[in-house]
C-alpha cells in the first residue's frame, strides 16, 4: 500500500486542476509516439503517424491522449486504490493489447515533460518528486497483471 503525504495528495491533485486534458494528453502521447517510434507499432488504426508534424495533427492521437488523461483522472480520484482502479485496464492492455509493459514508463516520462513545460517555475523539485511518486503507482499498477 502506498502512503501519500498530504503535500503529495494535494499537489497531485493541483497538478490535475491546472492542465487542460486535451492539449497535455495530446502533447505527451505525440511526444511517446515521436521520441519512441517502436510504440506506434499498437496504433496502426491511427492512419498517418510518419513524421512528427503528422503525428501531432492526428485526430485520433489526439483523441487518445484525452482517453489516457482521463484514465489518469481515475487514479487522482481515488490514490488509496489504484491498483483497483486500473485491475481492469491492466488486464486489457496485457491480455488482449499485448502492449509492451515498458511503453508505461515512456509515456509517463513524456507526460512529465510536457506538464513541466505547462507549469513552468511551478514545478519545483518537490512537485517532480510527487509527480514521479504518482507515476511510479499508476505504472506498477498497469504492469500489475502482466506478472
Amino acid at each position: 500500500m502506498v502512503v501519500w503525504t498530504d503535500f503529495e495528495r494535494t499537489t497531485i491533485q493541483d497538478i490535475f486542476s491546472k492542465i487542460d486534458y486535451a492539449v497535455v494528453g495530446q502533447a505527451a502521447f505525440s511526444r511517446c509516439l515521436t521520441v519512441y517510434p517502436w510504440t506506434q507499432r499498437y496504433f496502426g488504426q491511427f492512419g498517418n503517424l510518419y513524421n512528427a508534424a503528422a503525428i501531432a495533427s492526428n485526430p485520433k492521437v489526439a483523441a487518445h491522449g484525452k482517453v489516457i488523461m482521463e484514465a489518469l483522472e481515475k487514479a487522482v480520484k481515488d490514490m488509496d486504490n489504484i491498483k483497483a482502479t486500473y485491475a481492469e485496464l491492466s488486464a486489457l492492455h496485457s491480455e488482449k493489447l499485448q502492449v509492451d509493459p515498458d511503453n508505461f514508463m515512456l509515456l509517463g516520462d513524456c507526460l512529465t515533460i510536457v506538464v513541466a513545460s505547462q507549469l513552468g517555475k511551478n514545478f519545483t523539485a518537490e512537485v517532480h518528486a510527487a509527480f514521479q511518486k504518482f507515476l511510479a503507482v499508476v505504472v506498477s499498477s498497469l504492469r500489475r497483471q502482466y506478472y
